[in-house]
């Protein structure tokens, strides 16, 4: 199974954040989060969005950028930017991988997408518009990765309880 680890470049919106982490749980994903932040973890936002799944994610903070690439040095790393010159489709992510998103206002520093330029992808979209919304973005990303992986470690087939498929009209 794949490890994924989702790194939010200071992140501004808490029910974004719920969302993603929710994402994490269901995926097994791990989750980075950059400070500064535009709420704090006990936000009421983000915990509803997140529902009951806080026990259940693996969730590191960075006291900024420079604190994350110091904790995490050999980090095979994309980043997801509206920039990109490649697809997200287009990229072999490696078994563990670093997917990077920026905060909902800005995306990410340009400097840093300049210095990465062969990891920066993006999601296509039409022209004119801003962007995707940032848990939309993460889902299709972390989806991406599982299905080059074949989806290992997840069900794959749902469990019928009430209906057998086969007879239902």
């Amino acid at each position: 199974m794949p490890q994924i680890n989702i790194v939010l470049h200071e992140p501004e919106i808490p029910q974004n954040t719920g969302n993603i982490a929710r994402t994490c749980a269901a995926t097994g994903a791990s989750l980075h989060l950059i400070r500064p932040m535009g709420f704090t973890v006990d936000d009421k936002k983000l915990k509803r969005a997140g529902l009951d799944y806080w026990d259940k994610l693996d969730i590191t903070y960075y006291d900024g950028l420079e604190d994350f690439y110091a904790k995490n040095p050999n980090a095979e790393i994309f980043y997801f930017t509206t920039k990109g010159k490649q697809m997200y489709t287009e990229v072999s992510y490696p078994e563990k991988v670093y997917i990077m998103f920026g905060k909902e206002s800005a995306g990410l520093p340009e400097e840093l997408l300049y210095k990465n330029p062969d990891r920066a992808v993006r999601i296509p979209m039409r022209e004119h518009l801003r962007s995707l919304n940032l848990s939309n973005s993460v889902a299709i990303a972390v989806f991406e990765i599982l299905r080059q992986y074949d989806f290992e470690g997840l069900c794959g087939e749902g469990t019928l309880t009430k209906y057998d498929w086969n007879d239902a009209t």
